[in-house]
Formats: structure tokens, C-alpha cells, sequence
């Protein structure tokens, strides 16, 4: 009873900082260092840096712009051409340009109006097919960026966690040392709190490859140097009650831009369908020029003028073979269509799947187990004080509880990361937020410091 008595109320300070009571963790823990950081960064602020800084997103806006250059030289005609002719040069003085005829002439191809047209609006769908990859890039940036802000959020606060846990178990495990030497209590407990402390430090060097990894994976989201420092700040996204699967598929049909792109490359492939068979109207070529007639004849200055008719319809076959890749080439853009249909809409559900569940488990984490990891926790610390359990009863039930905290901060993460997804897969924004997810009993992010409210990824 005597040699349990001492480290009882060790555990019992550790469980403050558990179920969050009177005393706030820093008040446990000696002052650490404060090292400078990079200044943190809100979530939005993230997503409108990656959206103006992103490499991927600069080279699509750099298709887009040359997509829409190419719309002002669509009507264009081909280029005049000049033409120079020497004929009835005598073969016996090839010099004396005086017998021979000399012509200066230019010519031009004309096409027709509804040709000129239709290459316009190809060049117009060229930009429309170039916007939409734009704003799919645009809207694929900005939710792996807020799904790696999520999980740096829930790396910072399991850290910090862990690294409460460990400042106060190495407290209790000083303490047990010299108790040890004395005999006031078994090796087995100081070895047990030995290896808890050692599966907390293996813990946090998995933590920290996390967090660099991740942090790495934002910097080149953000267009920064991968070993830059990088802070995040703010609390995790607002709960929202999502709408009906009818009404995120609707969204989906409206906004995804995939679907935009698909419905646009088949006004594209209709476009150049035309476009083919208007190539059974023949083009029209004229030329005009100056003649010198060769010395003695009656005029020596004359001119030429002349009209050129391309005859389409004596290459049929071509042109109908034309024509019919193109009607296949819509077919297959409908067939598309309908197949990203069915995917979109898979992507859209498995979201909201995954999204309410993240959203039952913060429940189930926030209303159920955490009371009662707290309660199971607290009955193991009085029974150990009162000789009625064993020290590793103490500590799994501690570890038990540990566990459920992190495993709410995972839920929580799980559920921004579902929220970005979900808003990817119908290509717009959810309704506005409701609410904002409580944390766990023993962190209260309004009452502490800036630190616990800025999460640094290095």
C-alpha cells in the first residue's frame, strides 16, 4: 500500500492533463525554448496561395492563354502569294529577256464564310476545353491542400499530446527510479513505465516524419521550396449538414468541371463534323498580273487575271471518310460523358460516405468514449491507490485513453479532409457551416495561448 501510494499521485497529475481540470498542462511542464517559426497561415490562406503560386495551376493558365490567342487568327485567310514568270525565253540567247514574256502576279485563296465560322468556334471550344482543365486543376490543388492542412492540424495537436504524456510519465518515472533504489516499489512498474515512455518518444519520431512529409507535400502544393518552413493555423472546419445524394449529384452535373470539359469537346467534335462537310464546297483561288510582252509585239504591256476552283466532290470518299471519323469522334465523346457520369457520381457518394462517418465518429469519440475512457481511467488511478489493481492495469487504462483522443483528432481530420473531397467531387462549395466541432475534454482551444492555435509543420 505504502510503495503504491507514491506513484499514484504522479499518475493522478497525468490524468489532468487527460481530462482537461483546473490546472492547465503548461503549468506542468518547464518552459521550453520558443523557436521562430515561418508566420502561420489560415487554411483559406493556404488555398489562395496554392491557387495564385501552384506550378500546375501557372502552366494551365499558360494553355489557357495560348488557347485564346489562337481564336484571333481563326477567320484568317492563307497568305497571298506573289508570283514571278519567265516563259518563251528563246533556248539560244536565254539572256535576252527582251524576247521572252515576263509576268508579276498575286494570288489569294478564298474560303467561305461558314468555313471561316466554323474554324472560329473550334478555336472557341480549344478555350472553353482549356478553362475547364483550369478550374479542375484549380479545384484538385485547393482540396489536397486543404486535406494536407487537416492533417498537419492533426499531427500538431497529437504532438502535443504526446508530448505533454511523456513530460509527465519521465516525471513519474524519476520519481519511481528513486523510490526503486529504496525498495519502496518493484522493478516491474519502473520497467513498464520505462517502455510506455519509450513506445511515447517512438511514437513522436512517427510523427515527425508525418509532419515533414506532409509539410514537404504542402510546400509544392504551395509553390515554395519543399525544406521551407510552413505553419498552419486555426481550428478544424466547421460541421455542416450535407445535403441529399439528389442534390450533390445535381451540383456535381453543374459545376464538375471534367463534365463541363467532356460536354465541350462534344460541341468540339460536332464543330469539326461540320466543319468536314462543309469541305465539300470548293475553295476559290484568284490571281491577277502584269505582263511584259517580249520586244516587237503589237502591245508590250498587258495583264493576266484568273480564277482557280478546287473540285471536292471528285474526292468523295475522302471527305465522307472525314466526315464519319468525325461523327465517330462525338459518339466516343457521349460515351465519355455518360462513363464520367457514373464515376463522378461514385466519387460523390463515396465522399459523403466517408464524410458522415468521420462526422459519427468525432460524435461517438466526443459524447461517448472519451467520457468514459476518462471514468475507466480514474477508477483504475483509485484502485492502484488503494492496492486493488496492478501498476500495468493503470497504464493501459491510460494508454486506452490516449488512444481515444488521438483517434479523435484523426476523426476530425478524416473530416475536413472528407469536406474537401466531397466539395471536389461536385466541383463547388458545400452550404455554409453550422457549427464547429468541439474539441476533446482536455483541450480547450479558446482559452489557451497562440501556440496551441498555431500548428507548426517544422
Amino acid at each position: 500500500m505504502k510503495s503504491k501510494s507514491v506513484v499514484a499521485p504522479l499518475l493522478l497529475a497525468l490524468s489532468l492533463v487527460c481530462f482537461g481540470q483546473s490546472e492547465p498542462p503548461s503549468a506542468l511542464l518547464p518552459a521550453l525554448p520558443q523557436v521562430p517559426t515561418a508566420a502561420p497561415l489560415s487554411v483559406d490562406e493556404a488555398v489562395a496561395e496554392a491557387l495564385q503560386s501552384n506550378p500546375e495551376i501557372r502552366a494551365s493558365v499558360r494553355r489557357l492563354s495560348l488557347a485564346q490567342a489562337k481564336t484571333t487568327t481563326a477567320r484568317s485567310l492563307d497568305d497571298p502569294m506573289l508570283m514571278v514568270r519567265d516563259w518563251d525565253t528563246p533556248l539560244r540567247k536565254p539572256w535576252d529577256l527582251n524576247q521572252a514574256q515576263m509576268m508579276f502576279g498575286v494570288q489569294q485563296t478564298f474560303l467561305s464564310k461558314e468555313r471561316r465560322d466554323v474554324r472560329s468556334r473550334v478555336a472557341g471550344d480549344d478555350v472553353e476545353l482549356a478553362a475547364s482543365d483550369l478550374e479542375s486543376m484549380r479545384q484538385e490543388v485547393a482540396a489536397e491542400v486543404r486535406k494536407a492542412c487537416a492533417g498537419l492540424m492533426r499531427n500538431a495537436d497529437e504532438m502535443k499530446l504526446l508530448d505533454r504524456q511523456r513530460a509527465l510519465l519521465k516525471e513519474a518515472l524519476s520519481v519511481t527510479l528513486v523510490q526503486y533504489t529504496t525498495g519502496k516499489v518493484p522493478q516491474a512498474d519502473v520497467l513498464r513505465a520505462q517502455m510506455a515512455l519509450t513506445r511515447l518518444d517512438e511514437q513522436l519520431i512517427e510523427l515527425d516524419e508525418e509532419r515533414d512529409t506532409a509539410g514537404a507535400g504542402l510546400n509544392a502544393l504551395l509553390g515554395r521550396r519543399p525544406d521551407e518552413e510552413l505553419a498552419i493555423a486555426g481550428n478544424y472546419a466547421a460541421a455542416r449538414d450535407l445535403p441529399p445524394i439528389e442534390e450533390l449529384e445535381r451540383l456535381a452535373i453543374l459545376h464538375r468541371p471534367e463534365l463541363a470539359r467532356l460536354r465541350m469537346q462534344i460541341a468540339k467534335s460536332k464543330d469539326e463534323g461540320q466543319a468536314t462537310r462543309l469541305a465539300m464546297k470548293p475553295d476559290f483561288t484568284a490571281a491577277l498580273g502584269y505582263m511584259v510582252m517580249p520586244a516587237g509585239s503589237a502591245s508590250r504591256n498587258a495583264y493576266m487575271a484568273e480564277m482557280i476552283m478546287n473540285l471536292p466532290w471528285l474526292n468523295r470518299d475522302r471527305h465522307d471518310g472525314e466526315s464519319k471519323q468525325a461523327d465517330a469522334a462525338t459518339a466516343l465523346a457521349q460515351a465519355e460523358l455518360e462513363a464520367r457520369t457514373s464515376a463522378v457520381f461514385m466519387e460523390v457518394r463515396q465522399a459523403q460516405i466517408a464524410t458522415l462517418a468521420a462526422e459519427k465518429r468525432v460524435k461517438l469519440y466526443r459524447d461517448t468514449l472519451l467520457p468514459q475512457a476518462e471514468e475507466a481511467f480514474k477508477a483504475s488511478t483509485a484502485a492502484y491507490q488503494n492496492n486493488r489493481a496492478e501498476f500495468l492495469t493503470l497504464i493501459d487504462s491510460q494508454n486506452l485513453l490516449l488512444d481515444i483522443q488521438t483517434a479523435y483528432y484523426k476523426a476530425s481530420s478524416a473530416t475536413d479532409a472528407g469536406i474537401a473531397e466531397l466539395e471536389r467531387a461536385i466541383g463547388a462549395q458545400l452550404p455554409d457551416a453550422v457549427g464547429t466541432l468541439p474539441a476533446p475534454s482536455g483541450t480547450d482551444r479558446s482559452s489557451t495561448d497562440k501556440s496551441s492555435k498555431e500548428r507548426t509543420s517544422k
